[in-house]
C-alpha cells in the first residue's frame, strides 16, 4: 500500500503542470480533474502547489468568483513549461521501461 502512495506522490507534479499548460486553475478545481483519474486527497494537492510556486514552475493570481471569495489561479511559468516538457519525456521513457520489463516477466512465466 506505501508504494501506491508513493506512486501517486511521485507523479501529482506532473498531471498538476499538465492540466495548469491546458489553462490556469484553481486548486480545487485541479483536485476534481485529477480525481477523475487518479484517487487523490485534495489536502495531497495543496503542497505541491506551493512547492511549484517556491521552485519557480507556477504563479498565482487571484480571480474574483461569482460563487465566494476570489480564488487563487495557477499558471505556469516558462520555467515551469520547460520543466513539465522534461517531466513528460522522462515519464513516458519510465512508463514505457516498467511496461516492458513487466511483459518480458510475463512471456517469462509463461514459457516456464
Amino acid at each position: 500500500m506505501k508504494e501506491i502512495i508513493q506512486f501517486k506522490k511521485g507523479v501529482l507534479g506532473l498531471c498538476v503542470m499538465v492540466l495548469i499548460n491546458e489553462r490556469d486553475q484553481y486548486g480545487f478545481e485541479l483536485a476534481q480533474q485529477i480525481s477523475k483519474h487518479i484517487e487523490v486527497a485534495e489536502g495531497a494537492l495543496y503542497p505541491v502547489l506551493r512547492r511549484m510556486v517556491a521552485d519557480g514552475h507556477c504563479t498565482t493570481y487571484l480571480q474574483e468568483s461569482t460563487e465566494g471569495p476570489p480564488r487563487k489561479y495557477y499558471k505556469l511559468t516558462p520555467e515551469g513549461k520547460a520543466y513539465m516538457n522534461e517531466l513528460v519525456t522522462e515519464w513516458k521513457r519510465f512508463v514505457t521501461g516498467v511496461q516492458e520489463l513487466m511483459e518480458e516477466s510475463e512471456r517469462g512465466e509463461r514459457d516456464a
